[in-house]
């Protein structure tokens, strides 16, 4: 891929304080983007990219909002938008559980839901009311291999970001072709949800166990989701690009 030229876009990525976010947040603004960079109770991580991407020469701004709170996120894009619309979206805030379904409550599938998936449509929601006026746009949605495949113990995560799939393939029909609307589901990734944290030491040797052999790094998914918001993905909406090394082979 072309390096891609962000210059006068504005781009909120969600999640943004580290891992996959930070990633994109940094790699968009070098390429010229002004970035928010959105995060919840990380405001020294997130002031720490605000100061290397200044330093760098680019902009960017924090801006705390838990997106599974609709008021919260409303207040963002209020704050957002009052200098102009946004050019890109990247959905990426999320959160993970390893629970085995059966001692799954009605809270712990709510949380999953009210920040992988339902996160994603007040963002998206909030972010086309403007595209659509200005006329221009894209987002992108991560979502997961898991996703598409699935996992025991991983019921809620799973059926969040297969929403997040169905999410982002119904709103690039129905907003082509004036706004594109693409995903990535990376595979494992070098981050602190993938750590003894979230996952037990098996899933995480099954996580290793992809044709790849290794975790993917968040600069690679990142490059993947500056290739789907750049003019070079001109042609591009309704598709999952599978940053996965392998784990998913699907279409």
């Amino acid at each position: 891929m072309d390096v891609q030229d962000f210059n006068g876009q504005r781009v909120l990525v969600t999640g943004a304080a580290t891992g996959i976010g930070r990633a994109c947040a940094l790699m968009l603004a070098l390429r010229g983007a002004e970035v928010w960079i959105n995060h919840l109770g990380q405001g020294d991580a997130s002031a720490a990219l605000v100061d290397e991407i200044v330093t760098a020469g680019g902009r960017a701004t924090a801006i705390e909002a838990d997106v599974s709170d609709p008021y919260a996120v409303a207040e963002m894009f209020a704050c957002i938008t009052a200098s102009g619309p946004l050019d890109g979206l990247v959905n990426n805030a999320g959160i993970i559980q390893e629970q085995p379904f059966l001692d799954t409550s009605e809270e712990d599938w709510r949380q999953i839901m009210a920040v992988d998936l339902d996160g994603v449509y007040r963002c998206c929601r909030h972010a086309l009311e403007g595209m659509t006026v200005a006329g221009r746009g894209a987002i992108v949605n991560i979502s997961s291999e898991l996703g598409h495949l699935g996992r025991e113990n991983y019921v809620a995560y799973c059926t969040a970001k297969a929403g997040v799939i169905g999410l982002t393939k119904s709103l690039a029909r129905e907003f082509a072709p004036t706004i594109r609307v693409n995903g990535v589901a990376p595979g494992p990734v070098d981050t602190a949800m993938v750590s003894l944290e979230h996952m037990s030491e098996e899933w995480i040797a099954k996580e290793l166990a992809i044709p790849a052999g290794r975790l993917g790094r968040p600069e690679e998914i990142a490059a993947a989701v500056c290739f789907l918001l750049s003019s070079s993905a001109s042609f591009f909406t309704g598709q999952m690009l599978g940053a996965n090394g392998g784990a998913w082979m699907g279409g």
